[in-house]
Formats: structure tokens, sequence, C-alpha cells
């Protein structure tokens, strides 16, 4: 079951391209949407709420088209914004029952399910407060009750770990997951931080400059490659020079090295060089793929052109 598609689906401006050609399919669960600032994502969510006329291209969210039926998406659909859009001077408990009354609920139930919704994203105590005093990491969840309270069948959340330090970051990222896990609600979530995506998501589109880069679950992402992550005690440098001189593909990943496993003698020279040299070896172990290494192998094959 598709919950959202796209196809050749570009966004121009006049001095630059937005979205270029892009064609995903999209299927229950969360789904991550990657890239650096300015890569698109925000323009994406917009054309498919229909908010945002397409240069070419079709698409389609929860088999509604977007050309023709952007007000029927909005009725079932979630938003979350990414920037901060919040009046100052009403609590969480009126904005939210007004947003609920907005998608069509009768006063009654638009009370009880902003309660419920606001006691979800934890917010309860704090629920009759003007938003004006506010931390960011409870503006961030009244913009999340927003986008829940109509029970929507699909919710867009635009960066939604903006601004949060490291402990808001966690709390928002189990509210994603408990949203496609507990509430059986699908998500696309986009953002530029590639370590939430992979702790968070269930499938991964990443767009660079509009353009597709990658489509696949989490697990194609970090399944096991063929390299190995060494971790020395000290002589880094000196490791990394021996094992070149035997023949080995060595990178330096901070305090790590990259060791490319040819076969079984890739470990025989780990193990000899570090004994030979008496380094005290900290951490061996089959390195896994993350989303980065999608945008470094983009890097990689730019650099190559260039230079042929």
């Amino acid at each position: 079951m598709s919950i959202l598609a796209t196809e050749g689906l570009s966004k121009r401006f006049p001095r630059v391209t937005a979205l270029d050609q892009l064609t995903v399919n999209i299927g229950p669960g969360v789904t991550g949407l990657v890239g650096a600032n300015g890569a698109g994502k925000s323009t994406l969510i917009k054309i498919l709420l229909g908010l945002l006329r397409p240069t070419s291209g079709r698409a389609t969210v929860l088999g509604l088209d977007i050309a023709s039926q952007g007000e029927e998406i909005r009725r079932v659909v979630g938003y979350m914004p990414e920037h901060d859009c919040l009046p100052p001077d009403v609590s969480a408990t009126e904005l939210v029952v007004h947003l609920a009354r907005l998608s069509g609920l009768p006063r009654t139930a638009a009370r009880e399910r902003a309660a419920d919704t606001l006691r979800h994203v934890g917010l309860h105590e704090e629920r009759y407060r003007p938003i004006g005093g506010y931390s960011t990491g409870m503006r961030q969840r009244v913009k999340l009750a927003q986008a829940l309270v109509h029970d929507p069948r699909l919710v867009f959340l635009d960066e939604p770990t903006n601004g949060l330090d490291p402990a808001g970051r966690d709390d928002m990222l189990r509210l994603i997951r408990r949203i496609g896990t507990e509430f059986g609600i699908s998500v696309l979530v986009t953002s530029h931080l590639l370590g939430e995506l992979e702790r968070t998501c269930d499938h991964v589109i990443v767009i660079d400059a509009g353009r597709l880069l990658r489509s696949s679950g989490i697990d194609d992402f970090t399944q096991g490659t063929h390299t190995v992550s060494v971790e020395v005690e000290e002589g880094q440098a000196e490791f990394a020079e021996a094992l070149t001189r035997a023949g080995q593909r060595v990178e330096a990943d901070g305090r790590l090295l990259v060791i490319k496993v040819v076969d079984d003698s890739t470990y025989d020279a780990v193990r000899d060089i570090a004994s030979d040299l008496d380094l005290g070896l900290i951490r061996l172990e089959q390195r896994r793929g993350r989303i980065e290494d999608v945008f470094r192998e983009r890097d990689h094959a730019q650099g190559g052109a260039e230079r042929v």
C-alpha cells in the first residue's frame, strides 16, 4: 500500500531548482526525508500538501491527487511546520482546540481530543499557560500536538528537533516513534541530522539539490559493509602507514581507522602489524553502513569526475 508517491516531480524557481524529477513511492510506517538545508525537503512537503504547485510531474498522497484534491489531503494529513509560528498570547489548549475545530471536530470532541493529544506529547500539566512562556522544547510539542489532534492518517513533520538540546531531541524522537508504532499513524519526518533518522525510521529517502540519491529501508543502510573499524590506544598514524605499506586500503575516521576487507589476510595484517608495533587494540569490528555514507559516496564520485 502506498502512502504517497511522486513521479517526475519538479519545482523550479527563477534562480534555483528545488526539486528535479523526483520519483519516490512510500509505504506505511515512519519514513525519513534527509538532505542538507536547501535540499528541497520543505518544498516537497508544501507540494504534497497542495500548498505549492509543482512545475512538472505528479504526486498522490493517500491516493489523493495533489493538483486537484489539496483540500481533501489537508483534511486527513497533519503538518508540523519547521519554523516557529505559534501565537504567544494563547495557551496550548486554546490553540489546539481551535485548530481541531478548524479540522471539523465539534466543540466537545475538539476539547477532549486536545486534552488527550497534549497529554500524549507531555504537556498535560502546562497546557493552560500562555505559549509565550514556553521553552523551545515545549513549543515543538505544541506544534506536534496540533498536527495530531484531528487523528490524521499521515503526518508531515518538518525538522521537528530544531533548536532542541540532546535530551529534548531524544524525547521528540521517542514521541515520533510512538506515533508510528502505538498510534498507527504514518510519518514523513525531515531532518538534516543523519543519526536521528537511523534511530527513528523504517525507511529513508535521501535527496540532494532536489534529486533523489537513494530510497531504501533503514536495514539496507545499516547492514554490514566490507570494511572493519580499528581503534588503537596510540600510534594511529604509524599503524595506518604500516597497513598501507602492506597493501591495505586505509582511511582515517576520527579516532578510528577504516580498512577495506579483501579477504582473511586483512585481519591477519591488522593483527600482525599491531603486534609488531606493540599497539594495544581497543576495537576491531565490522563496520556498518550509515546514511551519511550516501553523501560520502556522492562526493567521491563527483571528485573522481572532476579529476577525469
